[in-house]
């Protein structure tokens, strides 16, 4: 559940099983005291179904005391299980690649080469296999983006869409399997547009995907004002505010747009923020404590949650 939130070649991760509520306050502690692009971290319950295991990738050696002092404020005495490892790029493939299963979201279907066969007849599939610095579509973020895609296609079939902050392409494949018709997707990173650059061809959608290199909508492929009807921005909560007036500039009028990649306690300030700018919530969705916002420009008030 790491998918599109860490740094793009981590090198160190460190590894703490500790309660639920712990590991859940320790993710926000070291969200808010490092930087995204450099760090992240991820909490998930472990197989026994009773701990939860945390951990924390860095994209350069840290310092190990400094850490187990900050975190010992929430886990305590614990804070010294902590372990810090060096990871190789084929460990953080395989890392990726472990317990892999099918991620379903509608008739969307993402799957590793190993799960081919689960593939059904009607399923919209989508074969991603993990690379350098980037998931899988496990993450809730991702999730509760194609669950976001899906309420969409429910009402209406938007005509031009586009994807900033790709990763490894997941969302603008299934909008562009969906519907049928070319997506623009674009990254700053540019081993994350090479790696959905072959994803999409794995998936036969080459001719389909459009893909540029460039922060937020920075390239003349998405800066096209009023241009599209829905818009996905999977990012961080701060990125997502910084790229408020030029993500907004891009909508149509009555358009769409997706944000993830936000903790809970993030969601009032973003609503906020693009409240400002004319969006208003038609969709909020939660997995595993990651939020994901459907806005609509000029659309209905919030609905109460």
């Amino acid at each position: 559940m790491l998918e599109g939130l860490h740094p793009n070649r981590p090198t160190h991760v460190m590894r703490l099983s500790t309660d639920e509520r712990s590991a859940r306050a320790t993710t926000d502690l070291i969200g808010e005291m490092f930087d995204p692009t450099e760090t992240a971290v991820a909490a998930f319950e472990a197989a026994d179904g009773k701990s939860w295991l945390l951990e924390a990738y860095f994209s350069e050696e840290p310092d190990e005391e400094g850490v187990r002092e900050m975190i010992r404020a929430v886990v305590g005495e614990r804070a010294d299980d902590a372990v810090f490892e060096t990871i190789e790029r084929q460990d953080w493939v395989r890392a990726s690649l472990e317990g892999l299963k099918p991620v379903r979201a509608g008739r969307f279907v993402v799957h590793g080469a190993h799960d081919r066969e689960q593939v059904r007849p009607n399923d919209l599939a989508i074969e991603i296999e993990a690379a350098l610095a980037f998931g899988t579509g496990h993450h809730g973020t991702t999730l509760g983006c194609l669950r976001a895609l899906v309420g969409v296609l429910k009402k209406g079939r938007p005509a031009h869409v586009l994807d900033v902050g790709t990763g490894t392409g997941i969302l603008a494949f299934a909008a562009a399997k969906a519907l049928r018709s070319t997506v623009i997707a674009g990254d700053l990173d540019p081993e994350a547009v090479a790696t959905a650059r072959s994803n999409a061809r794995l998936n036969g959608l080459g001719p389909t995907l459009r893909l540029y290199e460039g922060p937020g909508v920075r390239h003349a492929l998405a800066d096209r004002p009023r241009r599209f009807d829905l818009v996905f921005a999977n990012i961080l909560a701060r990125p997502l505010k910084k790229l408020a007036p030029s993500l907004t500039a891009v909508v149509a009028e009555g358009g769409t747009i997706v944000l993830s990649g936000l903790i809970e306690r993030d969601v009032p300030g973003v609503l906020s923020t693009y409240g400002h700018r004319g969006f208003r919530l038609a969709h909020r969705g939660v997995i595993e404590g990651w939020a994901t916002l459907v806005l609509r420009r000029g659309g209905a008030a919030a609905r109460p949650l």
